[in-house]
């Protein structure tokens, strides 16, 4: 629900209330005057039932009454809309110190629903609706958080490994200097991997900082997604082969788009490697591109372990990896498609994930009809 929405229903709960008020306090001093003139009417009818003579003590004293009767009358009237008020005042005022007290509640994140009068009752479901959604981006903030600080501790744990490794053997080429070309080629080779390897995990951790500190903001153009889809499946080609894997693709011709390039490629970048990584070997990667009447999109599908579902409606949490284990080969800080999605969503599109009969597929939905910011 949008902010103007939210602000929306809260006006009209407010306007309900006071409407409320209002028109009870009104019908309440109507009938208050017309209870006071009902009975005025009924005593001068009943009085007028017998014959007074100006022997009687109480003839003096209605004479008195009626000849004063506009004073206390309104005197009677005053009073009782003086009290009539003050009733009517107080409820506003009890309101408030029930919403104000349901504001302290909510202040200090308690899980004991807010409970207020009847008359409040539209308001009390808004605040423990307010309440609920708080509760519950506290609950995703801390569980984030404490994802992300295990990932540092792993990280900084899995660091160790290849580091020593690398240590290990460029100590072991420059104290055994006459060991064999071959041998000498292969502990290199050994050490140059150990270093990619500490160079993806040293890259996990700038991608935690970045995604912390930097709010991303687009730089759109007009850009040839189907080219830019072509670019992106070329330039994997060489781990996929590493991989023993392929990647078909089924795109439709010359789809023009208003986006940011760069993350948009990030996007489709980051999808292709989560593929690449949760792929059986051998198997085919199928990235395919439709274009709709205002909407193109994107799928990128693979053959792999299927995901359940528990994990597949959490696949675009910060810091969630399918891999709890924390295999070093695969998986990344688990920050790829939480970034993707945010991209997405920037650009006013949606990111899905399905996974069923051992294939996973990953769709973004992108509108054409986005106007291009200047």
């Amino acid at each position: 629900m949008s902010n103007h929405d939210k602000i929306g229903r809260k006006n009209r709960h407010r306007s309900q209330i006071s409407r409320q008020i209002l028109t009870q306090y009104v019908l309440t001093v109507v009938g208050f005057v017309a209870a006071l003139l009902l009975c005025y009417f009924l005593a001068w009818v009943f009085c007028n039932q017998f014959i007074w003579l100006d022997t009687n003590p109480l003839y003096y004293i209605l004479k008195f009454i009626q000849a004063t009767s506009p004073f206390w009358g309104t005197a009677v009237v005053f009073v009782g809309v003086i009290f009539i008020t003050h009733h009517y005042l107080s409820k506003p005022l009890s309101y408030l110190d029930e919403v104000i007290a349901a504001a302290e509640q909510l202040s200090q994140s308690n899980e004991k629903p807010i409970i207020l009068s009847e008359p409040m009752k539209s308001v009390q479901n808004e605040l423990n609706l307010t309440r609920e959604q708080a509760l519950r981006s506290e609950r995703n903030a801390k569980e984030a958080e404490q994802r992300k600080n295990d990932l540092i501790v792993y990280l900084a744990h899995d660091l160790k490994t290849p580091l020593t490794s690398v240590i290990g053997y460029m100590t072991l080429l420059r104290d055994e200097p006459q060991i064999s070309p071959e041998l000498r080629a292969k502990y290199t080779g050994i050490a140059l991997s150990k270093a990619e390897r500490l160079e993806d995990l040293i890259n996990e951790f700038f991608d935690i900082t970045r995604f912390n500190l930097t709010h991303l903001t687009l730089e759109e153009e007009t850009v040839n997604l189907t080219r830019m889809l072509e670019q992106i499946a070329f330039e994997f080609q060489p781990v996929l082969a590493e991989k023993e894997l392929t990647c078909e693709t089924r795109l439709a011709p010359d789809v023009q788009l208003i986006c940011d390039p760069d993350k948009l490629e990030r996007v489709f970048d980051n999808l292709l490697r989560n593929a690449l990584s949760y792929s059986y070997p051998k198997s085919q990667i199928v990235l395919s591109l439709e274009q709709r009447q205002n909407h193109v999109t994107i799928r990128v599908q693979n053959h792999g372990k299927t995901i359940p579902p528990e994990k597949l409606s959490r696949i675009f949490e910060q810091f969630f990896r399918l891999d709890s284990a924390r295999a070093s080969s695969t998986g990344g800080a688990g920050l790829g498609l939480a970034i993707a999605k945010e991209i997405v969503e920037l650009h006013g599109g949606i990111i899905t994930a399905e996974s069923a009969d051992e294939k996973v597929a990953l769709t973004v939905r992108l509108p054409l009809s986005r106007q291009k910011i200047v």
